[in-house]
């Protein structure tokens, strides 16, 4: 599909990294944008910044795992600009679980599944009907993640499983739409091909009470800044991916209909071909025995 004036595209998790370049992205295609995030602060500051751009923005708080949240961001989207034609689900965090999967706490598990798995449910229930009743060309974007679609990162098994039904949900999505013969396509994103400078790594500064830790988080480092100093510090080769090439990559992927959105990458290939071969042989996973999990 076409992107241009006359069009709009929702975000969620619009505030920072991916979501906010994404809507710079669409913005800058002269498409209206609604911004979508919890952290009200930061919201504020984005729709402001993309303002000052010339950009028509509408900027709403939600909370992706609460199904009303998202139902009334589509009712204010649609009362705001009448349409709908770019839906990215992109609202994400991290686990924050600790040790091996058999230790993880509960409250790890709900909060993941409640934000990277039926938040985008959540979004596609409270826009596509009302897309598909339209008529017009439209697109959903999912976001996953190469933890969990490409190949199952054993050292974020929380976060991996959330991303992994990601991928699949987004198939399902695009066959029942080639099935009604639909307008909309649908793609599944994974960001990269290197690591990304985003609020990922300090998504517990967002955690609800609801989900709390029940034990104090052991994790050495608590955001990717300490991360990254102690990889460098190690000698190791530390390489990000610009969120803005990331939207770009979406944009471009978008217009030619393509649902696999995975930017070319030597290592990700063989996270491919490694996974695929183990199953066509029926061979047990070689490629999950050499992780270090401590």
């Amino acid at each position: 599909m076409r992107l241009g004036e006359g069009q709009v595209a929702v975000v969620t998790g619009a505030a920072s990294g991916i979501g906010l370049a994404l809507a710079r992205r669409f913005a800058a295609d002269g498409l209206k944008v609604v911004l979508a995030d919890v952290e009200e602060d930061a919201l504020e500051k984005a729709a402001a910044s993309l303002r000052a751009d010339g950009a028509e923005v509408h900027a709403r708080v939600v909370d992706v795992a609460d199904r009303a949240s998202v139902a009334a961001l589509a009712d204010a989207a649609y009362e705001t600009y009448g349409a709908v034609h770019v839906l990215c689900n992109n609202a994400g965090v991290g686990s924050g679980a600790e040790g091996r999967m058999w230790e993880h706490e509960p409250n790890d598990w709900k909060w993941a599944f409640a934000v990277n798995v039926w938040g985008v449910f959540h979004g596609i229930q409270a826009f596509l009907p009302r897309m598909l009743a339209a008529g017009e060309p439209g697109h959903v974007v999912n976001t996953s993640s190469g933890d969990g679609g490409i190949a199952p990162l054993p050292t974020a098994s929380v976060y991996a499983v959330t991303k992994a039904a990601v991928v699949t949900m987004t198939e399902s999505l695009y066959a029942h739409l080639k099935a009604e013969g639909a307008a909309v396509g649908a793609s599944v994103l994974f960001p990269g091909p290197h690591m990304l400078r985003t609020g990922l790594w300090e998504s517990h500064r967002n955690r609800p009470e609801r989900y709390a830790k029940e034990r104090p988080r052991k994790a050495p480092y608590r955001s990717l800044a300490q991360w990254e100093a102690a990889m460098r510090e190690a000698g190791q080769e530390v390489r990000f991916t610009p969120v803005e090439e990331v939207a770009d990559f979406v944009a471009e992927g978008i217009r030619a209909d393509r649902f696999w959105l995975l930017p070319e990458s030597e290592h990700s290939d063989r996270q491919i071909r490694a996974r695929s071969q183990s199953m066509l042989d029926r061979a047990n996973p070689a490629y999950l025995e050499s992780f270090i999990l401590d």
